[in-house]
């Protein structure tokens, strides 16, 4: 398989031309969504820990039960 140096260059073109696109209709989040937004990255990542916790506590305590 060859590199084609002109296939490369319009692929990286293209790309960032939708990135480019992206951005432009993209808008800073207001103070109350970015509010909410680190809320549910929060909570998510406390249920993740809490879950995580609960397996090392069940992985350690049940060889000495056994």
């Amino acid at each position: 398989m060859e590199l084609d140096p002109n296939s490369i260059k319009n692929d990286v073109k293209s790309k960032l031309k939708e990135y480019q696109r992206v951005l432009k209709i993209s808008d800073k989040p207001d103070r109350e969504e970015f509010e909410m937004a680190a809320k549910v990255t929060g909570a998510g990542m406390a249920i993740i820990g809490i879950i995580g916790f609960l397996f090392y506590l069940v992985s350690s305590l049940l060889p000495k039960l056994v």
